[in-house]
């Protein structure tokens, strides 16, 4: 893994909710506050590496099951374009 994938994937594990709807704003993505609240709680703190297709797709299972299919969705469309 290079520096620059090392750099978006600590982002990523360490997003807060602010950030999460700054780069929803960004990347034309709607996301509601409460969506991000819970996104990033499935997310801080921990290891994942968006960049694995296996942990991606088990971090869009988690938020799936969190929130709804549809949110997954939208927070994959800001995975693609920070990756």
């Amino acid at each position: 893994m290079n520096i620059i994938q090392t750099l978006i994937n600590k982002k990523v594990n360490s997003i807060t909710p602010k950030d999460l709807l700054k780069l929803s704003q960004q990347h034309q993505v709607y996301i509601t506050p409460d969506q991000a609240n819970k996104v990033a709680a499935i997310l801080n703190g921990k290891n994942y590496n968006i960049y694995d297709a296996e942990h991606k797709k088990q971090i869009l299972s988690q938020i799936a099951n969190v929130t709804s299919k549809a949110t997954a969705q939208q927070v994959d469309i800001i995975f693609q374009k920070l990756t």
